[in-house]
């Protein structure tokens, strides 16, 4: 399976009094035409930051992702989306060695109507949210097992599998909401949980989406008073 395409930094600098939007910094305005080679400190170019990322690097997340395609070519903003859970990406060796691996690629833990699925390969444009504060190493070294442990009980088998009712979201969210009562916190509802930290994070893509396909398909996108969210949204991990 092809990886997805990650898609080419957006890039954003300042002239003729607007904010212009593109993959490169052109040696001439495209709105004026006049050489763009020495600018002022405020006219420098800046990236953009991309709130897609690997899944497949992320580690104890919750990611989101088309269920078909990718954010940046196909989603059409009411397109189905698909979630899962990542592992630690790690392997222990035994505590003797003290040592521990990073493995090229994660696994994505996503309940299907085929049951769960453990996909090393398909999440490489996602939106990540991730569940652990740093520092919860206890937490940390046992995420694997529990996260193992949840997906094999027979709640997760494929014939339990409901489109609306119990799907790959109430995977999710039943997997979080049973760490969470390790930890001793409270648990989140589906809305709470959507309006709290997903819904952020969703907004902030469909913005990066909208400037990336004007840049792509017009070469750049210019505006008087651009909208300065696109950045990841502020909030820590979950637990």
């Amino acid at each position: 399976m092809q990886h997805a395409e990650a898609g080419k930094p957006l890039i954003k600098f300042n002239h003729c009094k607007k904010c212009i939007y593109s993959f490169s910094v052109p040696r001439c305005c495209p709105l004026c035409r006049q050489d763009m080679g020495s600018r002022r400190l405020e006219e420098a170019p800046v990236s953009i930051a991309n709130p897609f990322t690997n899944g497949h690097q992320e580690k104890c997340s919750f990611l989101l992702r088309p269920t078909q395609g990718t954010f940046l070519r196909e989603y059409d903003g009411r397109s189905d989306l698909h979630v899962g859970i990542t592992n630690t990406n790690e392997v222990h060796f035994p505590f003797s060695l003290c040592m521990t691996l990073t493995l090229v690629a994660g696994v994505v833990y996503n309940y299907t109507a085929h049951g769960v699925q453990r996909d090393e390969a398909g999440w490489e444009q996602s939106v990540s949210i991730p569940l652990l504060q740093p520092g919860m190493f206890g937490l940390r070294d046992q995420w694997d097992k529990y996260l193992e442990d949840f997906s094999t009980t027979g709640a997760w088998l494929p014939h339990r599998y409901e489109e609306d009712h119990h799907n790959c979201y109430s995977y999710t969210l039943t997997f979080i909401n049973c760490i969470l009562t390790t930890e001793g916190r409270e648990q989140l509802d589906k809305n709470e949980f959507t309006e709290k930290y997903v819904v952020p994070r969703t907004r902030t893509a469909s913005k990066y989406i909208a400037l990336y396909r004007a840049a792509e398909e017009h070469g750049f996108y210019a505006v008087d008073h651009p909208d300065e969210e696109t950045s990841p949204p502020p909030g820590g991990a979950l637990c």
